[in-house]
């Protein structure tokens, strides 16, 4: 029986659901709940990363180990394919976009989507971002193309040249980027619907759309964006963002009052917990091993 690439798992989960929902996992234990929630996908966020692996923000700080160690933690706990952010490939020179392609084939991502930033990169969704060239970008994706192992590993570029350029700039440098092998875009920080429309019309591949909560784009619903031609809706941080906001009021209430009586009901019990991870399995097969030896 043949088995399937990561790669090639991303292109069938996409081809399956239209659009493809795709949230964030912050971790391996997250990426365990979203396949047991019935995903196709799930997605590696920098910012994710930077702040919840490394306890810093969005601004390039993070590196390719720090990625990799959370990329592999997930493959090693989940079978869906991984979506990682990769910022702007991580160095400035064609070999360091290689090694960084050639990295997350090895360690079990199935895709990654690579940005037309500067190398001291801002958040997609904050003011005074800079962009490189688009002969730059086009370079990038060149050398992200060229070191795939995987023919079916996705190479997605991300342009954030809305907010910087507007919106004919923008399709213009998909357009680029797409002749150069990226196999879909990501339109960054998305305003409108119609402009979704626009991007699909004049790249002719896979549209991501970046749902991200308290961001420049609206919370358009998966019928909104189908009508738009979207076909992947990224829910990049939507589960940390509620598991961030949960474990503060459980620090507070606990400070505040004691003891943790009155929030024992919000959280995810021991059983739950054991259910998820297959517990009781691991626990029969040390019985197993252990009987053996007897």
């Amino acid at each position: 029986m043949t088995v399937r690439s990561a790669g090639a798992k991303f292109r069938a989960a996409i081809a399956a659901e239209q659009p493809l929902q795709v949230p964030g996992a912050i971790c391996a234990y997250h990426a365990i709940l979203a396949e047991r929630s019935g995903y196709r996908a799930i997605y590696l966020s920098g910012g994710g990363v930077a702040a919840g692996s490394l306890g810093v923000p969005d601004l390039g700080i993070s590196n390719l180990d720090d990625v990799l160690t959370d990329v592999r933690r997930i493959t090693d706990a989940c079978s869906l394919p991984l979506l990682v952010d990769v910022d702007t490939g991580f160095g400035a020179s064609a070999f360091n976009v290689a090694r960084t392609v050639k990295s997350m084939i090895k360690f079990g991502a199935a895709a990654v989507h690579i940005e037309d930033q500067v190398g001291a990169k801002r958040c997609g969704h904050r003011p005074g971002k800079e962009l490189v060239s688009p002969s730059e970008m086009v370079d990038r994706i060149k050398a992200a193309v060229d070191a795939r192992t995987d023919p079916d590993f996705v190479i997605m570029a991300r342009t954030d040249a809305l907010a910087v350029e507007g919106l004919q700039a923008a399709i213009d440098r998909a357009c680029a980027y797409v002749a150069a092998g990226a196999d879909m875009i990501f339109p960054e920080a998305i305003t409108e619907l119609a402009m979704y429309r626009r991007f699909a019309a004049a790249v002719k591949v896979p549209i991501l759309a970046n749902i991200t909560e308290f961001g420049a784009t609206p919370l358009f619903t998966l019928d909104e964006l189908r009508s738009a031609d979207v076909a992947i809706a990224l829910y990049p941080l939507s589960a940390f963002r509620s598991m961030n906001k949960a474990a503060l009021d459980v620090y507070a209430t606990l400070r505040r009052e004691g003891t943790q009586k009155s929030v024992v009901d919000t959280m995810q019990t021991r059983a739950e917990l054991y259910d998820c991870l297959g517990y009781h399995a691991y626990e029969a097969k040390l019985d197993t091993l252990f009987a053996a030896k007897k």
